[in-house]
């Protein structure tokens, strides 16, 4: 008998949330098509081992995991039109975002980062709507941006948004961001509510505004010679396993995100909900970013997002 076919899996979170019990649920369905034909192993946080978050992504792309995830913005700086997915406000609402990415945006994202990378790409974990934290202030309206130092992905992108609303951006990967938060050296930090909760921000930060500024997506990678050296019945149990997991996971972060809001203001934090006209104020500040987006890249993409 041949040896079994080694899978290796990692991500950078605990083993509760979402996106680990995603990949949990992919090797639990492929150990029980498959028995002793695979060897399944998983690495919840590479940050545990050493590791910065941002890394995972040449621990995949060098065949060290098999497959893991990541935010987008992590790969702009070689596919420049990942960049789309942090533009502010191009979704309204997880349904709209959710048809994007798993129709024609999705789509050629995928196709962008296969040309250009040595993944495979099999489907996308929703990060989801992002938001303001900080330890400083109410944050209702651009101005009260001022000054502060916030931690942003490393996105050029989100970096010139957040010089528009007056902000210091920080492009700091998620290991320096949790130590810098502790620190108090950065003020600010935006992300989901359950990150902000996962990674131990709420502790810190009392104040909490949901502006729903952006939405990013995470796509499942694979080790492209890994995959397509299996099987086909493998390669095609990997693509079911795959798709039903993004089902699982999108509804794990629903739930996710709505014990992290519960969790954050029993624990003392304040979140704002910002009424029309505030929401409309971030919406016209960082209305530029788009512009230059336009310019560089034409409006294609912009013209692949459905209605909401």
């Amino acid at each position: 008998m041949s040896d079994p076919i080694q899978i290796k899996m990692g991500g950078y979170g605990p083993p509760t949330t979402s996106f680990s019990r995603a990949l949990k649920f992919i090797g639990d369905r492929l150990e029980s098509e498959f028995g002793d034909r695979v060897d399944i192993k998983y690495a919840w946080n590479i940050m545990d081992l050493g590791y910065q978050g941002h890394e995972i992504i040449w621990l995949v792309e060098s065949g060290l995991l098999t497959l893991g995830y990541q935010s987008t913005s992590y790969q702009t700086d070689r596919v420049a039109e990942l960049g789309f997915a942090d533009l502010p406000f191009i979704f309204q609402n997880n349904d709209q975002a959710r048809a994007a990415m798993d129709g024609e945006l999705g789509a050629v994202f995928t196709r962008k980062i296969e040309e250009k990378t040595n993944f495979r790409i099999l489907g996308y974990f929703e990060n989801g709507f992002r938001h303001l934290s900080n330890r400083l202030r109410p944050v209702r309206v651009p101005a009260d941006l001022e000054g502060m130092r916030i931690r942003v992905l490393l996105s050029d992108i989100q970096v010139r948004t957040f010089e528009l609303l007056g902000a210091i951006p920080l492009k700091w990967d998620l290991s320096e961001a949790i130590a810098g938060v502790k620190a108090g050296t950065v003020d600010a930090q935006e992300n989901p509510f359950s990150n902000t909760v996962t990674y131990g921000v709420y502790k810190f930060h009392k104040f909490h505004t949901e502006s729903s500024h952006v939405y990013l997506s995470r796509p499942i990678f694979l080790h492209r010679q890994s995959f397509e050296g299996w099987p086909e019945d493998l390669q095609d149990a990997m693509r079911r396993a795959i798709g039903d997991a993004v089902i699982l996971q999108r509804d794990l972060a629903v739930e996710e995100g709505i014990r992290a809001r519960e969790l954050i203001e029993s624990e003392g934090g304040e979140i704002l909900e910002l009424t029309a006209d505030e929401h409309a104020q971030f919406v016209a500040t960082v209305a530029p970013v788009h512009d230059d987006f336009r310019r560089t890249h034409g409006r294609a993409l912009f013209d692949l997002v459905p209605e909401p």
